[in-house]
C-alpha cells in the first residue's frame, strides 16, 4: 500500500499528532511512512537500555548515527568488559549523549572519570544507588579531575543522587560544584542529618565526611536559587523546622517538590511551605501521616499554579478542604488513595462551583471505602471529557450503577481500575441489566486478585482491572 504521494513534510506533520506506539505501527505501512517516522523531531528523546556485555559493543557503535540519545546501562562493574563499554560510549556517543543512568552497577571512580569528561552535552546524570563511587570518600578529591568534570557537566540540568548510603558533605560539594546550572536535584532516601549529628553527638555542622547536613544543603540551594526548580527529599528524615528553613530561603522558587514518606512533617510546616513557595506546580505529600485538613486548606488557598498533587496514605485527611482544591484552575492530577475518611462529597461540591475549577485528567480514589455510587455519578458528570484515568480500586461499596455512569459521562477515559470492587458484576461491565437466554452468568465470582476484563465503553476501549 502506498500513500497518496503526499510530501514527506506533510506526513511527518500528521505523524506528530500520533502517540509513539501508533506512530510505530503506522511506520510499517509503506516506505514513505517509515521514512517520515524516522524524522529528527521523533528521535530527540530516545533512550536505549541494555546491560554491559561484549555483545553491546557493536550496538553502541551503531547508535552513533543518532544525533541525540540517552543511555541506561546496567550491571557495570570493574571488569575489562565494563571498561570497554564505557570507552565505546565515550568515543562514539560522547558529544551526542543527553542522559546517562547506571542502575544496578558497582563501578569505580576511575571508570567513571574516564567517561565523564567526554560527555560534553550531558543534561541528565543518574547516579542513584552507586555506593561504590562514594564509599571511600575520595570521589573527585583531586583538583585536576574536578576541572575536567566541570567542563563536561557545565550544562547539566538534572542530577539524581537517590539512595546513596555513603554520600557526605565533602563528596556532595565536590560533585555539585561541577554542576552550576542544576534545575532538578534528587536526594531521595539519602542519609541527611537535618538537626542532630549522630556521629558527633551534637547539632549539625557542615563539611561532614560521614553524612550530608542541612546546613550544607542550604548552602547549595542558596548558590543555585536562580536555576533550581525541582527538589526531591522523599524518604528522608526532614523535620518541620528544616522544611521551614528551606521554604524561606531567599530567592528560591521551586516548581516541583517531592516529600513522599517524610513522616515528621506537620500542618504548620506545610502552611509555611505553601506561603513561601506559592509557585509550586507539583507537590507530593503522600505518606506524610501527621498531615490533616489544615494542610489541604493551605494548598488550596496558596498554590494557584498547582498541576499535580498527592495526599496518598495521609490517613488524617477528611473531606474538609477538598472543595478548595477543586477550585485550582490548573490542577490536572489528584491522588487521594488510601485517605480512608474521604467520601468525595466535597470534591463534587468544589466541581459544582463557579468557574474557574479544576479540569482533572487523572484521579485516584483507591481504597477510599466511603465512596458511594452517588458520588461517582456526580464526579463522572462534572469531570466529563477531561478525565483520562480513574482509579477506584477497593471502593468496596460501588455497584454496577457506577460503571454505567462512567460509561455514559466519561467518553475520553483511557484507564479504569476497579480491583476489589466486589459489588460490581460481570453484567455491569458488559452494560447489561439482566441475564438473557443467549448469555447466562457464570457461577464463579469475579476474581478480586486481578482478572483483566476488556470492554467497549462509550466508543473507547478501556483497560478495566477487576
Amino acid at each position: 500500500m502506498e500513500s497518496l504521494h503526499l510530501p514527506s513534510e506533510i506526513i511527518t506533520y500528521i505523524f506528530s499528532f500520533l502517540h509513539v506506539m501508533d506512530r510505530k505501527e503506522a511506520s510499517l505501512v509503506c516506505k514513505s511512512w517509515y521514512n517520515a517516522s524516522q524524522d529528527y523531531p521523533f528521535k530527540r528523546n530516545l533512550t536505549f537500555k541494555f546491560p554491559a556485555s561484549s555483545s553491546s559493543l557493536g550496538f553502541i557503535r551503531g547508535l552513533a548515527r543518532h544525533p541525540r540519545c540517552g543511555l541506561v546501562i546496567s550491571h557495570l562493574d570493574g571488569s575489562s568488559v565494563s571498561r570497554q563499554v564505557l570507552l565505546e560510549v565515550g568515543l562514539h556517543l560522547g558529544p551526542r549523549l543527553d542522559s546517562l543512568a547506571l542502575p544496578g552497577s558497582s563501578i569505580t571512580e576511575s571508570c567513571l572519570l574516564e567517561l565523564l569528561p567526554r560527555l560534553t552535552s550531558l543534561r541528565k546524570l543518574d547516579l542513584q544507588g552507586l555506593d561504590s563511587l562514594f564509599m571511600s570518600g575520595a570521589f573527585l578529591s583531586r583538583e585536576e579531575h574536578r576541572r575536567k568534570v566541570y567542563r563536561a557537566l557545565l550544562n547539566l540540568e538534572e542530577l539524581n543522587l537517590s539512595n546513596l548510603r555513603y554520600l557526605s558533605d565533602l563528596s556532595f560539594n565536590r560533585l555539585t560544584i561541577c554542576t552550576p546550572g542544576l534545575r532538578r536535584l534528587s536526594l531521595s532516601g539519602c542519609h541527611i542529618s537535618f538537626e542532630f549529628d549522630p556521629y558527633r553527638g551534637c547539632p549539625v555542622g557542615s563539611g561532614s565526611s560521614a553524612l550530608v547536613s542541612l546546613r550544607n544543603l542550604l548552602n547549595l540551594l542558596q548558590k543555585q536559587t536562580s536555576t533550581l526548580r525541582s527538589l526531591d527529599l522523599s524518604r528522608t528524615g526532614i523535620t518541620p523546622k528544616s522544611l521551614r528553613s528551606i521554604s524561606k530561603l531567599r530567592g528560591l522558587r521551586l516548581e516541583e517538590l517531592n516529600l513522599h514518606g517524610c513522616k515528621e512533617l506537620t500542618d504548620y510546616s506545610i502552611e509555611i511551605l505553601c506561603k513561601y513557595q506559592s509557585g509550586l506546580r507539583m507537590l507530593d505529600l503522600s505518606g506524610c501521616m501527621e498531615l490533616s485538613c489544615r494542610a489541604v486548606l493551605a494548598v488550596g488557598a496558596e498554590l494557584k499554579e498547582l498541576r499535580v498533587l498527592s495526599f496518598s496514605q495521609d490517613w488524617k485527611i477528611t473531606d474538609k478542604g477538598l472543595a478548595e482544591l477543586m477550585m485550582l484552575p490548573h490542577l490536572r492530577s489528584l491522588d487521594l488513595s488510601e485517605c480512608l475518611h474521604v467520601s468525595g462529597t466535597e470534591l463534587v461540591k468544589g466541581l459544582s462551583g463557579p468557574e474557574p475549577r479544576a479540569q482533572v485528567e487523572t484521579l485516584s480514589l483507591r481504597n477510599c471505602t466511603y465512596i458511594r455510587d452517588s458520588v461517582v455519578f456526580s464526579l463522572a458528570q462534572l469531570l466529563g471529557v477531561h478525565l483520562r484515568e480513574l482509579d477506584l480500586s477497593s471502593c468496596v461499596y460501588l455497584t454496577d450503577l457506577s460503571v454505567r455512569a462512567i460509561a455514559t459521562f466519561l467518553p475520553a477515559l483511557l484507564v479504569l481500575r476497579l480491583g476489589w470492587c466486589k459489588e460490581i458484576s460481570d453484567w455491569g461491565l458488559l452494560g447489561m441489566t439482566e441475564p438473557t437466554k443467549h448469555c447466562q452468568p457464570s457461577d464463579r465470582e469475579v476474581n478480586a486478585e486481578g482478572i483483566t476484563t476488556v470492554c467497549l465503553c462509550a466508543s473507547h476501549l478501556l483497560r478495566v482491572q477487576t
